[in-house]
């Protein structure tokens, strides 16, 4: 576009050929199928070529793209160039593909270029054209003034392209103003390009408008491509600075110093930002009260200051500013407006609470408490009801018994001063106090401790008071022997008249004499036993029985005290043995302590001497022995090997002053290992040794006669087989005992049986039974021998609820454990070998037997023989991975074929069945 329109061009031949009737035939009828546009035979790149109707042909498309990457399609339907184009021939073609995204439609528009021979009838034939090097299509700076006065319509520039030398071009605009609202704030004229502006408007409103302009040829040719022209609406200055807030509240406290911030204004403009219309200033117009000025306004970020350290508030305790914002700067034709600022003044501690008088006066009776006896007042010019104000009274003299307390009355502000602790006239009969006060919150100035407080002196008179009784002591104490001739008296408790000090007058009267030992005398008070003392009896502790008085006075008034009886002890009570029943494990002990005790104080009781109540000849002497241990122990022990059974010993005790008693002691001599083995079998009714059997155990027996019948029947079918086949271990004490064990987890219900294996118990003679594992009831036996780190050995045979025999051996720091079935011993090959005989073989050659599993040539031990392993939860479905683990059925069991004879039934063990 150009303001002026050229009259002549050098190059105007060269438009005139390229420009020569450029024909767009459109087919309404059938658009979506044929379009022939007729072009020059050379086209320049970004030119434009014809225009297309879209819209007749697919009216919902909204993607549009070219088959021919030389051509362009705009939305209106314009086809544009993209790189220059030479016609080699007279006709060129391309598709253009319409498209629907959301349906997924398509259309297509077939384009023939046609090459245009033709020339078309020049306009102005004779004026002669000027060549021009360019032509320009370029947006032109244009602006209005908001609320321009006109006069309307007002004229603001003309567009022009430089194609109307050549054709008749029609100008148009589109855009904001236009055909959007703000509408038809805009127009153009249409064959002079003027543009025009048809009203005022408010650039608060619109800061621009962003308008297209078109060039068209009265065919509908598009010669140039669409102008973006921007039309800016300029500022004025119309629009007054706002506060924020119509009015401001503030705080600041009193005292503060200079330059402290009170606080910050904010006003806003509407006018056009980083200009002078809204470059604002701020000032305070007026304060009230006006004297003296005590704040100030910074200008530009109309933060509020104070300028005097004379805040006050209990003068003044609220400031009202009237303050000015101004835009130009704060120069006087700019635009203004004003606001209030009320500041509030805080407080602070920075007065003391005083008394409203130096000294005051009460009174008090004697013998009274939680009662209040005086009210004193402060003056405080701080605030009410804040901790500025609030006071905080102390005793700070006179109060050093802890009569008195002060507290402060929330209501009121007053101090409260109350007796918590009674006076007694004839102790005391003036009490002289100093108090202070302070406030909640502390001092807010710098001064000495002494002069932040004020104080006050109190003067309390004391009254006298008539009055009863006083028990005083309340625990008073006499010494009585115990066992002391009934009708004895004694001193007893004595109160007295605080007034005169006196007894006379005061009756007395026994209120609690638990064991009803004594009677009191009514006068004097005095004590005369009725019963017998007894020191050792039952609730008296440490040898002091107490006895509650009541004194009562001529006027009836009362007090209550406590006599304590001390007991004073006498030899009267024997040393005794408190344990009447011992058990004496046979297998295990051949003695038994025995203790006793003397309820006597010490003096009378230990040393004690021991000694058999009996006989010189008889069989309690030729049996039993006694040996002392110390002052208070001796032992007991058997001799000449008595049978199984109960006893009684009867055991003089004599203490150190020759007081003697005899305990009949009630010896069981026991086959166990510990006292509980004997115990649960002893018959709590008859007290005796004798066996009880319950439900379980003849269960027990039942279960086990049925199993012997099932071996007998075992044993019956196998004799037959067992004299065909030769003996391979000898008949030793080894394979008699050892059993098949080779589960590595919890056992599982089932029958183990060896031959010769014999189980003896007491009470039944059921032999060669072998019991059900896991099952609860345990009728026969089991033997479970467990190899472990560093020899360690365990057997244990179970049989119903048996002993425990705990034996110890020097062999590799091992230990044995021997469970035996119920009250019995093991009895093996008809009771050929004792207990001691098979413990004694069984340890040396199974030790041996451990020492040798798995070591190599040199002698040493496998590793994972020699570790520890802990059970860390759910088994492991791999199974162990010891030396003595199970082996496969085949592999790794070369060396029982090494094994001397007595070691093969350990090794049956460990086969897999």
């Amino acid at each position: 576009m150009a303001a002026a329109r050229p009259t002549s061009s050098p190059s105007g031949a060269l438009c005139r050929q390229l420009l020569l009737t450029l024909t767009i035939l459109t087919f309404a009828c059938d658009a979506c199928k044929k379009v022939t546009l007729h072009v020059p035979s050379k086209l320049d790149a970004e030119k434009f070529v014809g225009r297309v109707n879209l819209k007749e042909c697919f009216k919902s498309a909204n993607l549009i793209h070219s088959s021919d990457p030389d051509f362009q399609i705009l939305e209106d339907g314009s086809v544009y160039t993209t790189n220059a184009i030479l016609l080699s021939s007279e006709k060129r073609n391309f598709t253009i593909l319409l498209s629907n995204t959301e349906n997924q439609e398509e259309k297509k528009i077939f384009v023939l270029l046609e090459h245009q021979t033709k020339v078309l009838k020049k306009r102005h034939s004779k004026e002669k054209v000027l060549r021009r090097a360019k032509r320009r299509w370029a947006p032109i700076p244009c602006s209005v003034m908001e609320n321009s006065l006109g006069p309307f319509p007002l004229f603001l520039q003309q567009i022009q392209s430089d194609t109307a030398q050549n054709y008749t071009i029609y100008y148009s605009i589109r855009g904001p103003g236009v055909d959007r609202e703000p509408k038809n704030l805009f127009y153009v004229e249409r064959d002079s390009g003027n543009l025009f502006c048809t009203r005022p408007v408010d650039r608060e409103e619109y800061e621009s408008f962003e308008l297209i302009a078109f060039a068209t040829t009265p065919d509908g040719y598009t010669p140039e491509l669409p102008l973006p022209l921007v039309i800016k609406i300029e500022d004025e200055n119309d629009n007054y600075p706002i506060f924020t807030e119509k009015t401001y509240i503030f705080k600041v406290a009193e005292n503060s110093r200079v330059g402290s911030t009170v606080g910050q204004v904010c006003a806003t403009d509407k006018d056009e930002p980083d200009t002078m219309h809204t470059r604002l200033k701020y000032s305070i117009l007026a304060q009230l009260p006006a004297s003296p000025t005590l704040f100030s306004m910074h200008p530009t970020t109309g933060v509020i200051t104070t300028s005097s350290s004379q805040l006050d508030r209990e003068l003044i305790d609220k400031y009202q500013l009237k303050i000015k914002v101004q835009d130009m700067d704060g120069q006087y034709f700019g635009l203004q407006t004003t606001s209030t600022c009320i500041i509030h003044i805080e407080d602070v501690n920075d007065n003391l609470p005083t008394f409203t008088r130096t000294s005051y006066v009460t009174s008090v009776e004697e013998n009274t408490i939680n009662v209040e006896i005086l009210r004193v007042t402060v003056e405080d010019k701080d605030l009410i009801n804040t901790a500025n104000w609030r006071a905080n009274y102390t005793i700070l003299k006179g109060n050093e018994n802890g009569n008195f307390k002060i507290v402060t009355d929330p209501k009121t502000n007053e101090g409260i001063l109350c007796v918590v602790k009674s006076l007694n006239y004839e102790e005391r009969q003036q009490v002289n106090l100093q108090i202070g006060v302070t406030n909640e919150a502390p001092y807010s100035r710098e001064v000495s401790s002494r002069s932040a407080m004020s104080t006050a002196a109190v003067t309390v008179n004391v009254k006298n008071q008539d009055e009863g009784p006083e028990c005083s002591p309340a625990l008073q104490t006499v010494r009585i022997k115990e066992n002391v001739p009934v009708r004895t008296t004694s001193n007893g408790y004595k109160a007295y008249d605080p007034e005169t000090s006196s007894s006379s007058g005061i009756r007395y009267k026994k209120l609690k004499d638990p064991k009803e030992w004594i009677t009191v005398d009514e006068n004097s008070g005095s004590i005369t036993i009725i019963k017998s003392l007894d020191r050792e009896a039952e609730n008296i502790k440490n040898g002091i029985y107490n006895v509650t008085v009541l004194a009562t006075d001529e006027v009836g008034r009362t007090c209550t005290g406590t006599l304590g009886i001390i007991l004073e002890d006498v030899n009267d009570n024997g040393p005794s043995i408190p344990k009447e029943t011992v058990i004496i494990c046979k297998t295990v002990m051949s003695s038994t302590e025995i203790v006793a005790v003397d309820p006597d104080e010490p003096i009378n009781g230990p040393p004690f001497d021991f000694s058999l109540d009996s006989a010189s000849d008889s069989d309690v002497q030729r049996t039993w022995r006694l040996t002392k241990i110390n002052g208070t122990a001796a032992r007991l022990s058997y001799q000449n090997d008595p049978p199984f059974g109960s006893y009684i010993v009867p055991i003089k005790v004599t203490d150190r002053l020759g007081q003697s008693l005899v305990t009949p002691l009630k010896v069981i001599l026991c086959d166990c290992v510990t006292e509980n083995d004997c115990t649960s079998r002893i018959s709590p009714r008859t007290g005796n040794g004798e066996v009880k059997l319950g439900t379980w155990a003849i269960l027990a027996i039942l279960l086990g006669i049925a199993l012997l019948f099932c071996i007998l029947f075992t044993l019956v079918c196998g004799v037959s087989q067992a004299a065909k086949q030769p003996k391979v271990f000898p008949d030793d004490l080894a394979q008699q005992n050892l059993i098949v064990s080779n589960t590595e987890a919890p056992g599982d219900d089932k029958v183990y049986c060896t031959d010769g294996f014999t189980t003896h118990i007491v009470g039944s003679s059921t032999q060669g039974v072998c019991g059900t594992v896991g099952s609860g009831v345990k009728t026969g036996g089991q033997e479970t021998i467990e190899l472990v780190k560093g020899g360690h050995q365990t057997l244990e045979m179970s049989q119903g609820a048996g002993h425990h025999h705990t034996l110890e051996s020097s062999r590799g720091g091992g230990q044995h454990t021997l469970d035996s079935g119920r009250g019995g011993h093991v009895e093996t090959d008809n009771c050929r070998y004792t207990y001691s005989e098979w413990h004694n073989y069984t340890q040396s050659h199974l030790g041996e037997k451990v020492q040798l599993c798995n070591q190599d040539d040199n002698h040493k031990h496998a590793q994972d023989y020699v570790l520890t392993y802990n059970y860390e939860g759910k088994g492991s479905v791999a199974g162990s991975v010891g030396c003595c683990s199970e082996q496969q059925e085949e592999d790794g069991l070369e060396f029982l074929d090494h094994l001397e004879p007595k070691f093969k039934t350990l090794a049956e063990a460990c086969i897999k069945r």
